[in-house]
This record gives structure tokens, sequence and C-alpha cells, in this order.
């Protein structure tokens, strides 16, 4: 039997917010593998990528695999201070380690909780992460080929002032204009419409 594979993956307070409320259901990442991009620019077809054989291809996995979220977060052991941490963010430092038990502090659901203690998401360890994703399906498209569904399933929504009707103008703009505000806020270059991953998830147990 085949291991399911786990790799980590990043994501801002936002976004973790959208997957916890269940409105974020994919994510779009840059196609930066130089085999990959060599593909596309020799004319093969973007669904060549996804293909089962070719899932070396993509650096976050194929259907089946999952997903390990990397947030912004702080911890103390038992006898460290910020002992107001809920107790369902207990943690093993590792898997039969149960006492060496730590409480998990994460921006995204905590706020302020742990001003001054916060660290960098890409400094999580597995043992720290509260939501697992598994992959449901993988494609490849162009960043600004996206359908207002779409956007939306990446965990943005329009305002309820905005909302009341599908078909106004300010509804319509706004979508592609949250979608590229999005994308430039993690430093993603919107005008040369890059090739991206588009990752389809469900959360799972972790």
């Amino acid at each position: 039997m085949i291991a399911t594979k786990e790799r980590p993956v990043l994501f801002a307070a936002p976004m973790v917010r959208a997957i916890l409320e269940g409105r974020k259901t994919v994510t779009r990442r840059e196609v930066k593998k130089r085999a990959a991009l060599d593909c596309l620019a020799a004319g093969f077809e973007p669904a060549f990528l996804a293909l089962p054989g070719n899932a070396d291809l993509c650096p976050y996995g194929k259907p089946g695999d999952r997903l390990w979220v990397r947030e912004t977060f702080a911890f103390a052991d038992k006898s460290g201070s910020h002992d107001a941490a809920p107790d369902d963010h207990w943690r093993p430092a590792r898997p039969g380690m149960e006492t060496e038990i730590y409480r998990c502090w994460y921006r995204a659901s905590d706020g302020h909780t742990a001003d001054g203690f916060w660290k960098p998401s890409i400094h999580m360890p597995r043992w720290a992460s509260r939501i697992l994703l598994e992959i449901s399906d993988v494609r490849v498209e162009r960043l600004q080929d996206i359908s207002r569904a779409d956007i939306r399933a990446e965990g943005l929504q329009c305002p309820p002032e905005l909302a009341s009707d599908d078909v106004s103008p300010n509804y319509r703009d706004w979508y592609p204009a949250a979608w590229r505000e999005l994308w430039e806020s993690t430093g993603g270059d919107w005008d040369s419409n890059p090739w991206v991953w588009v990752v389809e998830f469900k959360r799972v147990t972790p």
C-alpha cells in the first residue's frame, strides 16, 4: 500500500480563517518549476502537467495527497506564560510524547493574544499544525482565467452592500479587483498573467 504523501503549505491569516469557515476550497500558486515551464513553452497542453504520470511536476502533490497548513503561531510549554490558551490548543511536540506538551496560539484565531511572541508561518513545525487538507484536484491555467465562482472558492466574499444584485457593475467588478489585490499582496506579478497550479482541496481531520 502506497503511503499518503504530506507536504507543508503556507497560508496568511485571512486565508486560514476562510479555510476554517469553509469558504476556501482552492488555492492558486505560480508554476515555477523549470520542467513544468519547459513543457508549457514546448507547446504541451496545460492538462498534460496534471496527468498522473507527471505528478512530480507539481510541488503540491496530486489528488489524494495531503497538505498541512503552516500559519503564524506562538507556543509555550506547560510551565510557560500565556496560560490562557484554549484547551483545544494543546499539542504534543511529537506523537507519543504526551509528557512534552505545548499550548499553541494561532494568529488567525487568537488575534493579539500572543503579541510579541508570534513566529512566522515558515517556522511552524508539523506537530503545531491544526489544519490538514486533502487534494481533490490539480490543474494548470493562467492566473487571470478565473471565474467569479472560483474567486469565491478562493475565500473572497463580496461585501453584503454590493452583493444584493448579481448583475450590478459594482458586484461584477468587485471580484476581479479583489482577486488582483489578493494576488499582489503576496508579491505576485499580476500583469505577467503567469501559469498557476490550481489545487482544490477539502479539510480532513489532522
